[in-house]
């Protein structure tokens, strides 16, 4: 196992990137690597970082503004050859239906419930072990 994961976190709001940055903690479960947390405020930071590579997992906030997760995630997914499971952080519980069609891996509520978050994010970082990508 990789000593660390990175993990990407897109939103344009400070607070949301805390929420994430305390819910994932060092490593949100004992048989996933530890992660470093990326933090991007802006689209084209996150497609900049994409670009670069070592990306792991992207976590994107759906309510960020001007071109919320969504878009992004879906964005993404059209354009990052062989991209990263995404994590969508949603406004609303009624909103999964939208994080369907973004073609997110796995969608959680706003704001952000620790437990929830820790096990969502665990849950792809297994994942993307288990297919080895």
């Amino acid at each position: 196992m990789q000593p660390t994961a990175t993990v990407l976190v897109y939103s344009d709001d400070s607070n949301t990137r805390e929420q994430v940055r305390l819910a994932a903690g060092r490593r949100p479960a004992p048989d996933v690597p530890a992660v470093e947390l990326l933090e991007c405020a802006t689209p084209e930071a996150v497609l900049r970082e994409l670009d670069k590579g070592g990306i792991d997992v992207c976590v994107l906030d759906g309510e960020a503004v001007p071109m919320g997760g969504m878009g992004v995630c879906r964005q993404i997914k059209d354009e990052v050859f062989d991209c990263p499971p995404v994590l969508l952080l949603m406004g609303r519980p009624q909103d999964a239906w939208l994080a369907t069609w973004s073609r997110a891996d796995a969608a959680v509520t706003l704001p952000v419930e620790p437990v929830e978050f820790a096990s969502a994010l665990a849950s792809l970082l297994r994942r993307k072990r288990l297919l080895g990508v």
